[in-house]
């Protein structure tokens, strides 16, 4: 019985010695892994210039302060355009009046020693402007004075962590405190062995206080005097002057960027229009302003003089463009060679009947008329073997039908063309239609007007020519006048045509570049809620002509939404 208990006793102490050293290693690897016991590294942390704004029914004005000067921002509160030809009057803490003044960039500023203090100024404008005077007052708040905090030491290796721990002097000996943990732990261990000897029921209490003590050392060690990252958890401030998407999804742009951007803003209010109905069309010639050249009866091409006209060259009604050679087969030249022979074998027995009969009038015997018979005879001749030769050997001149531009030339010196070829085609740019189909979304009949958008964005203004009464492909053409056509366009281009058929709604207009596609591909436009903040807007539309469009839904009247630049402030992130 004694054998067995001095057995369980000596396993009872290798145990707590065991747990003694597993202390000493949890202590200092629960300490040290995973945890920073110097300062975090420094964020990048800036925080805006502080900022003072001020708005009104007429301006809006954000004033930015760096140093002992502030930067005035002064626009028109409905378009959010610049301001540059006022006079503004600050009054400093009630007490101090300086004159701002004006900048090249179009800003003002003014200095004060006042900016250096802290806590909230508040700061009185008086602007004088050609558009208005008004009187705009808002609170400067100045940033607190920072204080200097003692440094901390830098995390290093676990074993540098363990060399700068806190130490416990014994005698004249210092020792680490996890090491002093440790052996306080080893001691009690043997301790509670020899209590155990004899309370063998004491055995499970030694055990759990042990445990008890492991932990508590190693959390007390591990916390004490350590931050886990709170700071560390904070969002460094992005810089306060660089335009940013912030966490709930608005975008803050300062007004140096946005005067960059060139944004600008319209109060939305309801209007009355007529509702438009997007086609599909393409760009025709006018039929009256243009013309096609062809050869009659086909041959070889010969350059003119002057050459071959080439595309985009200016031509007038009546200039040559060139010569076809016809082609004649040998069988007709046969014929033609046999004709003229038999012409000329005419001519020749009408020249010695005109002799004749002119001795014989000399004589008295004929008389004069006889020989302006014969004279007759043989100048017919002479013309119709002349017609024959020509038939033969003059080429088909070409000319241009109207006053234009070469649109197309098909064609150069040798070429041989039949009669159905197009061999030029002449366009009067000032003279160009829209060509469109209509597929029983409008009565043709009840168009009252429309616009178009060329391929590149380009509007067009259209007047209405009328429609057909045949369909093609189950629809009906319309055709429309381009007024003042641009340069750039060309006969063939698609566009796309907004016909108004007289219905008329009542609802927010917009410019079309207002709306933009947001990140899910739905359309929003940007509201300007705060001097320096955007909010996007999903909204609804509908087509209204080529620059326009209708808000159906998501904005209210009064709101400022930006009609410039919304694609700009739409890519910030």
């Amino acid at each position: 019985m004694f054998t067995r208990s001095n057995g369980a006793l000596r396993r009872l102490q290798a145990m707590l010695i065991g747990l003694g050293l597993l202390t000493t290693i949890a202590t200092a690897a629960v300490a040290h892994e995973g945890h920073d016991h110097g300062s975090p590294p420094p964020a990048a942390v800036t925080t805006n210039n502080p900022r003072v704004t001020a708005q009104s029914d007429a301006y809006e004005l954000v004033g930015v302060l760096r140093g002992e000067r502030l930067g005035i921002f002064l626009d028109r509160f409905a378009s959010n355009e610049p301001v540059t030809d006022a006079r503004i009057t600050v009054t400093i803490g009630g007490d101090e009046e300086a004159q701002a003044e004006a900048a090249a960039d179009g800003t003002f500023a003014v200095a004060s020693p006042k900016f250096a203090g802290e806590g909230p100024l508040e700061l009185i404008f008086a602007v004088t402007a050609p558009s208005g005077d008004d009187l705009l007052i808002g609170t400067l708040q100045l940033p607190a004075k920072a204080v200097a905090t003692a440094p901390t030491p830098a995390r290093g290796t676990p074993l540098q962590v363990l060399q700068n721990t806190p130490t416990v002097r014994l005698g004249s000996i210092e020792v680490a405190t996890p090491y002093v943990i440790a052996g306080v732990a080893l001691a009690l261990g043997f301790l509670l062995g020899l209590v155990a000897r004899g309370r063998r029921k004491l055995v499970p209490v030694a055990g759990l206080a042990l445990v008890v003590l492991v932990v508590s050392a190693a959390y007390a060690f591990a916390h004490e005097g350590h931050d886990h990252g709170a700071e560390a958890a904070k969002a460094a401030l992005p810089a306060g002057d660089t335009p940013r998407r912030l966490p709930d999804g608005t975008v803050f742009v300062p007004k140096r960027s946005q005067r960059l951007l060139n944004v600008r803003t319209t109060l939305t209010k309801p209007e009355d229009a007529q509702k438009a109905v997007s086609l599909i069309g393409r760009v025709i010639a006018d039929p009256n302003r243009s013309g096609l050249v062809q050869s009659i009866n086909g041959g070889r091409i010969i350059a003119p003089e002057k050459g071959l006209p080439r595309i985009g060259q200016a031509v007038r009604k009546g200039d040559v463009l060139a010569l076809v050679e016809q082609a004649v087969p040998q069988a007709d030249r046969t014929t033609l060679s046999e004709r003229v022979g038999e012409i000329e074998q005419e001519i020749a027995v009408a020249e010695t009947k005109l002799k004749r009969v002119r001795q014989l009038s000399d004589r008295g015997v004929a008389p004069p008329s006889q020989v302006t018979d014969a004279e007759t005879e043989l100048e017919g001749l002479r013309r119709r073997r002349e017609i024959v030769r020509q038939t033969r050997i003059e080429p088909e001149v070409l000319l241009a039908p109207v006053d234009g531009t070469i649109a197309a030339a098909r064609v150069v010196a040798g070429q041989v063309v039949a009669s159905q070829d197009v061999i030029f085609q002449i366009v009067d740019p000032k003279g160009l239609w829209v060509e469109a189909l209509v597929y029983g979304e409008i009565d043709p009949a009840k168009v009252t007007g429309a616009s178009a958008t060329a391929v590149d964005g380009t509007p067009l203004k259209l007047a209405f020519q009328g429609f057909s009464k045949a369909l093609q492909q189950q629809a009906s053409v319309v055709q429309f006048a381009v007024e003042n056509p641009p340069g750039n366009l060309s006969v063939g281009s698609p566009v796309t045509v907004f016909a108004q058929n007289g219905a008329s709604v009542r609802d927010i207009i917009m410019p079309r570049d207002a709306v933009v596609r947001g990140a899910n591909g739905e359309a929003v436009v940007w509201r300007h809620t705060d001097p320096e903040r955007f909010e996007a807007r999903p909204v609804r539309t509908e087509p209204f002509d080529a620059t326009r469009l209708v808000i159906r839904a998501g904005v209210a009247e009064g709101e400022r939404i930006v009609v410039r630049g919304s694609e700009l402030i739409n890519q910030i992130r």
